[in-house]
């Protein structure tokens, strides 16, 4: 059998409270965050920062809005060097009986935290050590927490994939190999998504185990179908950021996929980020213009509507959402396209 398509299966997925049968997952959104903050942000001594408990009732009011809307699950790829907080997560999934799913994993080098770790491989660092701790974040538990990530997380910049990005995907694919792990990434503007799947699956990793991230972010139905063709899922979790480009094409390039019996392939989210640390986005008004639509629940408030227009199915819609999200994290081999 191809790399492609090997089936060690999974019958549970990590949470951040323990883990769950994959059948429970249900309607799960597969990329959003809680809380994000870029290395520098502590240097930002102007901003006044959110206390853990506003934190708290921010995560708590998104969960509950999502839930209204039959959302059960959500992965919070955030990865290590972006803020993760997995205290955070831990008592929102708890007080809302909501699942989330954290990652592992190391951000893109333009903007994650490749100073301490280049600097660290300057004095006899490997990449050994970060797919150790890869490991040991997806077996044992994230630092003294006691929760367990459920998937890794990679990320490149570009417009070429850095020696530091290569060497933080070979140290993903060695942990995934040695604990079945599956893999998202992300791309920036829907490019590289190509070499990021070549390389992970040269590295071992079965394709059907890796989501390459943003795929909305390109409107090229060649793009998409050659990674279709190598046969990974495409994260169209970008719904609602529309600085980066509008929804209508997004939902064009998914309604192709439909078209061309893709369902099956797809996985759907928003990247919505409910706290920050620091002001990234520095214009308050700018904020509140981008969280009237960049929000868990605006694909099926609005996007959902627009792909039915356009001939989506319900089974197709259904699919993306619920059981896409259950094979990935299953393992399960792909279906047939159609």
């Amino acid at each position: 059998m191809s790399n492609s398509q090997q089936t060690t299966t999974q019958t549970t997925v990590q949470t951040v409270t323990g883990p769950i049968d994959v059948n429970d997952l249900g309607r799960t959104l597969m990329h959003e965050h809680l809380f994000v903050t870029y290395p520098g942000a502590e240097s930002d001594t102007l901003n006044k920062p959110m206390n853990h408990a506003e934190r708290l009732d921010v995560c708590v009011d998104k969960i509950e809005q999502m839930k209204a809307h039959g959302v059960n699950s959500m992965l919070d790829p955030c990865p290590n060097d972006l803020g993760r907080d997995v205290g955070l997560m831990t008592e929102v999934a708890s007080r809302t009986g909501f699942n989330i799913i954290c990652a592992t994993g190391l951000y893109k080098e333009d903007q994650g935290g490749g100073a301490y770790w280049k600097f660290r491989a300057e004095l006899g660092g490997s990449p050994d050590d970060i797919t150790e701790m890869y490991v040991k974040e997806l077996t044992e538990g994230i630092g003294d927490t006691g929760v367990r990530a459920g998937i890794i997380k990679v990320a490149t910049g570009q417009p070429a994939i850095s020696e530091y990005e290569h060497m933080l995907l070979l140290a993903a694919a060695a942990a995934s190999v040695e604990t079945g792990a599956p893999i998202t990434t992300h791309t920036d503007t829907g490019v590289l998504g190509d070499q990021q799947q070549r390389i992970l699956t040269e590295a071992g990793v079965p394709a059907h185990r890796i989501i390459i991230g943003h795929s909305c972010g390109s409107d090229d139905f060649g793009y998409h179908m050659g990674l279709v063709e190598g046969g990974s899922y495409l994260g169209f979790d970008r719904f609602g950021i529309a600085i980066l480009q509008p929804d209508e094409l997004r939902v064009a390039s998914l309604l192709r996929l439909l078209e061309a019996g893709c369902a099956s392939r797809v996985v759907i989210s928003h990247d919505s980020v409910w706290c920050w640390g620091g002001s990234p986005i520095p214009d308050p008004e700018a904020v509140a213009a981008m969280l009237e639509v960049w929000t868990p629940t605006h694909f099926i408030e609005r996007i959902v509507p627009m792909l039915k227009e356009g001939g989506a199915t319900d089974e197709q819609i259904s699919m993306m959402l619920n059981e896409n999200p259950r094979r990935f994290f299953s393992g399960e081999a792909l279906p047939a396209l159609g």
